[in-house]
């Protein structure tokens, strides 16, 4: 537990004392967001905001991991290093998209498909690393077994795990970077979700088979460790929405949202619980719903639209609501859907 709590407040010291010395350097080099024309009139004055701020949220997270378990002596776990290693090679592909944007100073940074190259290659090389490194009880750090709320009796076999965890983490890293469009709005919902994975990594370490074999223990490689991950990136993102909040002094960007959404995709694939993802992140899941959603009925109608806008934020910003007012309901569904998630993890533990 002590683990958890230095990891997390380290993330959220490097976080939030961090995030105003990285603007003032964006800012020095004309680092700014650049503002799609066809998108709400009201974002215009956001346009040369700094950008590329998921560095910070990255960078603080890595190191307060590292450091926690260097002050207390305690043993980095592989399923964690895997996950950092995705979350950096994540942010490496949306640094690039962020900067070409920059650099162009256009909305277009680099190719749809060349970002979801990106996204299912490092996504599946996570995949492949995870089904490997067994612990002296034989656990990996991904399950050759589908998850839910648990490990399930479904085997999936190595070739379907890796399409299965890039299918996820592309995914969910698509999901979070079609929610960053509103300030805090994405950094907010991924506090909430990171939290719950900190109280599942938990409860699953107190209820592990490897401390007391019962009819319901768990099966999990390292998850009081993907605990104290979860914190770190828990206090990363809440340093970073002090400066987040609307008005936003920094966007997380592209750089942010991937890794952000690879982070969460990765520990619901560690923690044996894939499944669950969906409503843990239902304000995600929403959002790119709605944008499936406009471009099925788009396509179908011949041009008529489902929503004003979508991502679904912007469609209620061109029904008049206020951005902060926007941003405080989806999070209170963001907390509705985390409580439905941990609600479902822990009504599955009882009835097994």
């Amino acid at each position: 537990m002590k683990l958890i709590l230095v990891a997390g407040a380290l993330a959220l010291f490097f976080s939030l004392f961090g995030t105003p010395v990285l603007i003032k350097a964006l800012a020095r080099r004309g680092y700014g967001q650049i503002i799609r024309d066809d998108g709400p009139t009201t974002h215009h004055t956001k346009r040369g905001t700094p950008t590329m701020g998921g560095i910070i949220i990255i960078i603080s997270a890595l190191i307060s991991y590292l450091l926690a378990h260097l002050v207390l002596g305690s043993t980095i776990s592989v399923s964690a290093v895997l996950i950092l290693g995705l979350v950096v090679a994540l942010g490496l592909v949306g640094f690039l998209d962020d900067y070409m944007k920059v650099a162009r100073q256009n909305s277009a940074g680099i190719s749809g498909k060349a970002k979801i190259f990106g996204q299912v290659f490092f996504a599946s090389i996570f995949g492949y690393l995870g089904t490997h490194f067994p612990d002296k009880d034989g656990l990996t750090p991904i399950s050759l077994n589908l998850s839910t709320l648990r490990d399930t009796s479904i085997s999936l076999g190595p070739i379907l795990v890796v399409v299965w965890i890039a299918f996820m983490v592309t995914a969910t890293s698509n999901g979070v970077n079609l929610t960053d469009g509103l300030d805090g709005l994405a950094s907010g919902a991924s506090v909430m979700t990171f939290l719950a994975f900190i109280l599942i990594g938990v409860w699953e370490f107190g209820q592990s088979c490897a401390v007391a074999v019962t009819a319901n223990c768990y099966n999990v490689r390292d998850p009081l460790d993907l605990a104290v991950l979860a914190a770190a990136f828990a206090g990363a993102c809440t340093g970073f929405l002090w400066w987040n909040a609307s008005p936003a002094k920094i966007f997380m960007g592209d750089t942010g949202s991937l890794a952000l959404g690879g982070a969460l995709a990765g520990m619901a694939a560690s923690l044996r619980v894939e499944l669950l993802l969906i409503p843990l992140g239902g304000i995600f899941v929403i959002i790119t719903l709605s944008v499936a959603l406009q471009v099925i009925y788009f396509k179908a109608t011949g041009g008529k639209r489902l929503f004003k806008m979508a991502p679904l934020q912007h469609h209620f910003e061109l029904l008049g609501w206020g951005e902060v007012t926007i941003v405080l309901r989806f999070w209170i569904i963001a907390g509705l859907s985390v409580a439905l998630g941990l609600g479902l993890f822990y009504t599955q533990w009882v009835a097994g």
